[in-house]
């Protein structure tokens, strides 16, 4: 593992950490995201310098190669025309670009290896970015489902007293029981208005009964009616 994913690891579990933590999830994303979006264009900036330079180390590293090549064949026209001396002033020069086509290429060479990484460190840099946006959404959404969670709860809690289901259960059973009390009050007056008939005909009858008595206890005295 190198070093930069492992620094990398440490950083996201440490931002994990900090993100469940904190009271404010989304702000503290936020914050993040901006900390990172400025080093991202940091890091684009940085990159175009240095391709800008490697493109300066190719084209130094190609000129000097262009002109070894010149000098090298000028020495050769010099030497076939006899010119020794000229000879070796373009065979000195030659070296002198041999050598500094060498240098520039080490150069370039080495700038490439810095751009890769470069990129590479960029590429992360806005993969991060993509998830920790992505960790924001999931925040937002979470802290959406607590805040209707609230509002259901409130909304419930608000309609505490109005008639629920086992509220009117109840006043069924209740009216089932003045009905039938009512129907239990009407029968028992009915039976006692019977009982009264009842015992309003026996006392008739027990009077007529008396009545006769009477009435032949005077004829037996001789008693006429008028």
């Amino acid at each position: 593992m190198s070093l930069g994913k492992r620094f990398r690891d440490i950083t996201v579990a440490t931002f994990n950490e900090m993100l469940e933590n904190a009271e404010d999830p989304v702000r503290m994303i936020d914050k993040y995201l901006a900390a990172q979006s400025e080093q991202i264009r940091e890091s684009e900036r940085l990159l175009q310098q240095c391709l800008s330079h490697a493109a300066s180390l190719r084209q130094q590293y190609s000129s000097a190669e262009q002109l070894k090549e010149r000098r090298e064949q000028q020495a050769l026209l010099a030497l076939k025309a006899g010119e020794e001396e000229v000879a070796r002033i373009a065979l000195q020069e030659k070296m002198q670009q041999e050598e500094k086509a060498a240098q520039y290429k080490a150069l370039y060479e080495q700038s490439k290896l810095g751009i890769v990484e470069l990129e590479a460190q960029l590429q992360q840099l806005r993969a991060d970015f993509d998830e920790i946006a992505s960790k924001r959404s999931y925040y937002i959404a979470r802290l959406e489902s607590v805040r209707l969670q609230q509002r259901m709860n409130e909304r419930l809690r608000s309609m505490g007293g109005a008639p629920s289901p086992r509220m009117f259960d109840r006043l069924e059973e209740r009216v089932s029981d003045m009905e039938i009390t009512a129907r239990t009050l009407r029968e028992v007056r009915g039976q006692l208005r019977d009982a009264w008939s009842a015992a309003s005909s026996a006392a008739n009858g027990a009077v007529e009964k008396e009545l006769a008595k009477l009435r032949s206890k005077l004829e037996q005295e001789g008693w006429n009616r008028p």
